[in-house]
């Protein structure tokens, strides 16, 4: 959607217009963002962009993905998911899609009647179409806020399936889905699953180092459940919001204030690398993350003591994880007295995102934009002086 960041608009959350995907979602609000000089546009809420979607495009262009390639021809849609960390050349699905049928190994009849999804970012792309209704499995979350969702298993409309190597093979079968998308970051099981004969489809959303390559995997649900124009509406109000925002700070700002990420866990401190997801959020929200130079995309446990080190003097600490309660200086320190020695901690400049607390792996996959804005204001306030933080905070001190 074409519409920018706007003072004093309530950026909606996941709401649905009763299309093939079902009723309504809940909706979630209570973020705005300052507006920017370059706003020109009205926000509008996400549910006012479902009800004009079909202004969009039907055909699905892939911009920012690495994982994903589309093709048309004929009646048929060709896709090609890849994963995004590996050379070209590697290992690649090829799926054929086409309308009406059975689905049947890698050809997916399309629209599809139900999907099972084993990550809460697969879950993501679907409630932000509007269409958790298709989603009839679910591997069991720790965390689940999604309304929609608790209601469907509820009613047993969505079913658990249990978990990576002890799956409910019956349930699977019970839910009869077209296909069961899996990720290579959950692994064990997945033998039980091809057995059933039902298609296995990998999603790689979540190597995407790019925030907005990330999200462009709604593409692919899109697709799969017959919206293409919902997706491609969707996706590019998403698009250029954190755009816009990302420009704004660029134009801005002169000051960059440094970063360092993670904590102790285990036997190291464990942080992103500098070719990272989150890495890509510091950079764009105007601070030198202190991997910068690193070339891992993922993430890494290095020596306590170096970090610590290179950590002593930097302006901002990024942590995240699941805390029953208030998470507080007191509790970070209580987990390591060293952690009292840094200058983040010292200047309360911790942010933290508590998994507990907030929907964070069920909906900023397709919130990028809200990160990037908890960053900004954490790193820049003075751009984004009324605006809420959704995700991540500066923890209280």
């Amino acid at each position: 959607m074409r519409h920018l960041f706007t003072k004093g608009i309530v950026l909606a959350g996941i709401a649905a217009a009763a299309m093939s995907c079902g009723g309504a979602s809940d909706s979630h609000s209570g973020n705005s963002v300052e507006k920017t000089s370059a706003d020109s546009i009205m926000q509008q809420s996400r549910d006012s962009l479902f009800e004009k979607a079909a202004a969009y495009s039907d055909t699905i262009e892939i911009k920012y993905a690495k994982g994903l390639e589309v093709r048309y021809s004929g009646d048929t849609i060709f896709v090609t998911i890849s994963n995004p960390e590996e050379q070209s050349g590697s290992a690649t699905t090829k799926l054929a899609l086409v309308k009406g049928g059975k689905s049947k190994g890698n050809v997916i009849a399309v629209p599809v009647r139900g999907v099972i999804c084993m990550t809460a970012l697969q879950l993501s792309n679907f409630a932000a179409l509007g269409c958790e209704n298709k989603v009839v499995g679910m591997t069991s979350l720790r965390h689940l806020f999604n309304p929609r969702m608790k209601k469907q298993m509820e009613e047993g409309k969505t079913v658990r399936i249990g978990k990576e190597g002890a799956f409910d093979v019956e349930s699977v079968i019970a839910a009869n889905p077209d296909f069961i998308f899996v990720s290579e970051s959950k692994r064990g099981g997945f033998g039980q699953l091809k057995d059933c004969g039902i298609p296995l489809i990998p999603h790689h959303g979540y190597k995407e180092t790019d925030p907005l390559g990330q999200a462009e995997w709604i593409k692919l649900a899109g697709l799969l459940v017959g919206e293409p124009q919902r997706a491609n509406a969707v996706f590019t109000d998403i698009e250029k919001k954190y755009n816009t925002l990302r420009d704004e700070v660029a134009q801005k700002t002169t000051r960059r204030p440094t970063v360092v990420s993670g904590r102790q866990v285990r036997d190291g401190w464990y942080v992103m690398g500098g070719q990272s997801y989150i890495a890509r959020l510091f950079a764009d929200a105007g601070a030198n993350y202190f991997m910068k130079d690193n070339t891992s995309t993922g993430g890494q446990t290095l020596d306590f003591e170096s970090v610590y080190a290179q950590a002593m003097n930097i302006d901002f600490w990024q942590i995240d994880g699941s805390f029953e309660g208030e998470y507080t200086y007191d509790v970070l320190l209580a987990e390591d007295p060293r952690y009292g020695d840094l200058k983040a901690f010292k200047s309360h400049n911790v942010i933290f995102c508590n998994f507990a607390r907030v929907p964070y792996r069920e909906q900023s996959p397709m919130e990028p934009h809200y990160l990037l804005a908890d960053f900004v204001k954490a790193f820049h306030p003075e751009i984004l002086p009324s605006y809420v933080p959704k995700y991540y905070k500066l923890m209280k001190q």
